[in-house]
């Protein structure tokens, strides 16, 4: 088997996902394909081919990877940046020729890009439990959101319904040493004050999720599913520092099987969790592969590579992770020696 496989714009971590897939053990050959819009983008440097990537907006991007993978003719395109978008139109990408690697339709991944339909899409799965959340989108609402969970014990934190990562997360604090926040705070913290103030400026906003701070270890399951079936799961433990635990964690393993029997997804998907007082709750859903899913390969499961088999030829062997793996990561050098 030979196919050409094309990654658009995606992270650094990526780089290893690439050698996971070329070494094999079936040895199928696969020609990869990257295109990043930063020129030093160290994807570009592990590619066979590999291209400067447009910033454009959403209509003329989605033209971009139409086009793109007409001109090379790929053979199955892994999105990460504007995948939602992108899910929109895999049948014009499936008449071209070219397999896209996405974990549900179109809606479903709109969902579950909003952590407020997320979380309601779990309201009823005891399985799956949520910390305590409020949407806001005006000041007043915030404080009232904000004097609730108060009020109920929870210290409080919010971010962006939607959004990855960190990108907007905030802890709020009713007041804070102003030489300590400048010089000690390891966090990203603001007082009360400063976030109503702020909000206030604009009569409403994009939807903000407020919600209770989860104070205890966080945790990534990295999960490998086809045809509604959960194939593989690994609870990977951030620790401290980049000191991570692949563990054999019967809790957080009942959870990822319960997301996948209510989002019955496909391929590659990751669920954030965090602790609090002993008990696990949903952080977020990303259907994709998440920056550190090659650790979590550690366990045996080739995560990648098995998830693109099942794609092109809907079968695989998964091997059963091999779990409670204490790792870390070190750097490694590479020379640029492909700048366009």
């Amino acid at each position: 088997m030979r196919k050409r496989i094309w990654f658009n714009r995606t992270f650094a971590t990526a780089y290893p996902i690439v050698e996971m897939i070329r070494n094999n053990p079936d040895n199928f050959t696969f020609e990869i394909y990257v295109t990043h819009p930063k020129r030093h983008s160290v994807m570009l440097q592990i590619a066979d081919y590999a291209e400067l990537e447009p910033t454009l907006d959403v209509p003329e991007y989605i033209d971009y990877c139409l086009s793109f993978c007409k001109k090379h003719r790929i053979d199955v395109f892994l999105p990460n940046y504007r995948l939602v978008e992108i899910s929109r139109h895999i049948k014009e990408f499936e008449r071209q020729g070219t397999q896209v690697m996405i974990a549900q339709e179109h809606q479903l991944l709109e969902d579950i890009s909003d952590k407020g339909k997320l979380f309601q899409l779990f309201q009823d799965v005891p399985e799956v439990p949520i910390p305590a959340y409020a949407i806001v989108n005006t000041a007043e609402q915030f404080q009232i959101a904000y004097e609730q969970l108060k009020q109920d014990g929870n210290k409080v934190c919010f971010k962006p319904a939607r959004g990855e990562g960190g990108a907007g997360f905030y802890i709020v604090e009713e007041q804070l040493d102003p030489i300590d926040r400048l010089f000690r705070s390891t966090h990203q913290q603001i007082t009360i004050e400063e976030v109503v103030r702020t909000l206030s400026t604009r009569e409403t906003f994009e939807d903000i999720m407020v919600m209770e701070y989860l104070d205890s270890y966080e945790y990534s399951i990295d999960c490998l599913a086809y045809e509604g079936q959960l194939l593989a799961a690994v609870p990977r433990k951030k620790v401290e520092g980049r000191i991570r635990e692949l563990e054999d964690n019967d809790e957080l393993l009942r959870i990822a099987e319960a997301v996948q029997q209510r989002l019955q997804l496909s391929y590659l998907f990751n669920v954030q969790i965090k602790y609090k007082e002993g008990i696990p709750k949903l952080l977020e859903i990303n259907p994709r592969a998440s920056g550190g899913m090659y650790i979590s390969c550690r366990s045996g499961v080739n995560f990648p590579y098995l998830a693109l088999k099942l794609l092109l030829t809907g079968k695989a062997d998964v091997p059963v992770p091999k779990l409670d793996i204490l790792m870390t990561h070190v750097e490694r050098e590479r020379d640029l020696t492909r700048i366009l």
